[in-house]
């Protein structure tokens, strides 16, 4: 049972089925003897530098897994929502192809501090992938992290049909009191470790207002390049609420050298105290429109997250009429705060 990838997916004759659209397309396949539910178990792989070099523009979201098992269940029918964007959130809730025509083009599951949600994360992407076909890159941390576990890890997400990683550094751990970086102490150092181990796909990430612990630009920017040198194909931004500062990190990348594709990451603030969390995660900076935005709305929950959503679907358009075609969204696992996004931008995204 194989395809073979070509930006398009041709099975074998033995599974009668035959498609001459992207993997995005999903509901378009000509079903000859086979049935959607068999579909929806098959794991259909993407290598998400292959999507990244498609001149489509892509729109993809992250997701967080649950930190107990008694909440796994809440937080995969929020990514499940997510990855299907279930017909109640959209404008055509009758249209057959729906669904699958608002797909996102890939999705995200985070790791948690010190590996605390690894299973969850491995279990998570996995069933991304075989429910909706949507390709997902699981996150990977150096944080309390040895060589053994990662290699551990690396089989486990293998053996998941998982093969898009994000080598991350990682938070530290609230009042931990152990060593926390051991056998890695970069995220350059994990990236390289993965791409030795095995036939993997990997990105990194990166902070258009410097990172906190970096001492300068320039230093920021030659740890980005030792990521590139370790083999992270593509980058992922932190969040900003300035476009500008995006385009002038995007100018200093390129006159380095750095040539990878770089996603910015977009996160629809929709509640006032998101506000002051993402300055203390990030240290980004806070335009004066949008503090006028949350003074404004942020008392009340349902306008505040419309004035979110519209503030972060402004950014996307202004992103992509600058030329940029791949965006990633923080969704915090909110299917209507996705899908909202999702749908001011569905014929943008076909532009």
């Amino acid at each position: 049972m194989t395809c073979q990838r070509e930006n398009k997916i041709r099975c074998n004759e033995k599974l009668h089925i035959y498609t001459e659209y992207s993997i995005n397309d999903i509901a378009h396949i000509t079903y000859i003897g086979l049935t959607k539910e068999t579909l929806k178990g098959m794991i259909i792989n993407m290598k998400i530098s292959e999507l990244l070099n498609q001149e489509k523009a892509t729109l993809s979201f992250e997701v967080f897994p649950p930190k107990k098992d008694t909440d796994f269940e809440n937080v995969e029918r929020a990514a499940s929502d997510i990855a299907a964007l279930h017909p109640s959130y959209i404008l055509k809730p009758h249209a057959k192809e729906a669904i699958a025509e608002l797909k996102p083009s890939y999705m995200s599951v985070t790791y948690g501090a010190g590996g605390s949600t690894k299973g969850h994360t491995i279990q998570l992407a996995q069933s991304i992938q075989k429910q909706y076909q949507v390709p997902t890159i699981a996150h990977l941390t150096c944080v309390c992290a040895d060589h053994k576990s990662i290699k551990t890890a690396l089989d486990e997400m293998k053996n998941a049909g998982i093969e898009n990683i994000l080598a991350l550094r990682g938070d530290i751990p609230q009042n931990y009191e152990g060593q926390v970086f051991t056998d890695f102490a970069h995220a350059s150092e994990l990236a390289a470790l993965i791409k030795e181990y095995g036939d993997f796909c990997v990105g990194g990430a990166c902070y258009p207002e410097v990172h906190p612990d970096s001492s300068s630009r320039k230093e920021d920017i030659l740890g980005l390049k030792r990521k590139v040198e370790a083999g992270c194909e593509y980058l992922t931004t932190q969040m900003f609420f300035d476009n500008n500062i995006f385009f002038n990190f995007m100018y200093r990348v390129r006159e380095a050298g750095i040539t990878i594709p770089i996603i910015p990451g977009i996160m629809p603030i929709t509640k006032k105290v998101q506000v002051k969390n993402a300055v203390k995660l990030s240290g980004c900076n806070v335009p004066e429109r949008f503090k006028n935005i949350v003074d404004r709305f942020g008392d009340s929950e349902e306008a505040m997250k419309q004035a979110g959503i519209a503030y972060a679907t402004d950014q996307i358009i202004d992103l992509m009429a600058n030329g940029v075609r791949h965006i990633h969204v923080y969704s915090m696992n909110k299917p209507e705060i996705a899908a909202g996004i999702q749908k001011n931008l569905s014929e943008i995204l076909k532009a």
